[in-house]
């Protein structure tokens, strides 16, 4: 378990395969989040989770805290060819961050990467029709903003949250996950106040890994979330 940026002691993580179905499911993630992001002693939070699977780690977080929960939504840009392979992210606002590292690799051209970004961008204003209505995310000042994930493995989706959420002048700004890559956490922590996370290995590989019941998250149940 992990909290802040300062507290990065203790042991290392062990063998990969011991850390299997670390969480039983999103719910099960969420509640022990919860526990993690409550030891910061946050005033005035506000959870703003990922859709959709942080939506349901999300809402046992803001139900601790007894803090809203809205969505702020982002997409992965896929690779032509790879769409497994993240080149970066877009999230509402049109915010956009890319992997310079990955899209260089994959000798990715700019007329691809504008069309890959128009499409994702046109996904992110259908999801905030579909989960908010169409309505822009209010201002956060004076609120601390708890941006939640399922898990960050490159974090790209997470960043351009972030960015999106910064946008919106909060107070403080967190960034929370039950699973994050020791590396990805490093990357991270400079643009936020606290990042807090259950486990933070330094051989993830996959989110899904760490979960029992890592089915998808639908958009009813999104949706039943927001609603509760």
């Amino acid at each position: 378990m992990s909290v802040g940026r300062s507290r990065r002691t203790g042991p290392a993580p062990g063998p990969f395969w011991h850390h299997r179905g670390t969480f039983l499911d999103r719910i099960d993630a969420g509640r022990r989040l919860a526990e993690v992001v409550g030891a910061l002693r946050i005033e005035r939070p506000y959870v703003l989770a990922l859709p959709r699977g942080g939506v349901p780690v999300g809402a046992p977080v803001a139900d601790a805290l007894g803090a809203p929960l809205e969505v702020v939504v982002a997409r992965k840009l896929g690779a032509p060819a790879h769409p497994e392979y993240a080149v970066g992210a877009v999230a509402e606002g049109g915010v956009r961050v890319l992997n310079p590292r990955i899209s260089s690799r994959l000798s990715l051209l700019a007329g691809d990467l504008e069309a890959i970004t128009a499409r994702e961008q046109a996904a992110v204003l259908r999801a905030v029709e579909r989960f908010r209505g169409g309505t822009p995310l209010p201002s956060l000042a004076g609120w601390t903003a708890i941006v939640v994930d399922d898990g960050l493995a490159t974090g790209l989706t997470a960043e351009a949250a972030l960015l999106a959420v910064a946008g919106l002048g909060p107070q403080r700004l967190v960034l929370a996950a039950p699973v994050c890559a020791a590396d990805t956490a490093h990357r991270l922590a400079p643009r936020v106040d606290d990042l807090a996370c259950v486990e933070r290995p330094t051989d993830m590989r996959a989110v899904g890994l760490w979960y029992t019941d890592f089915a998808q998250t639908t958009d009813e149940e999104v949706l039943a979330c927001l609603g509760r």
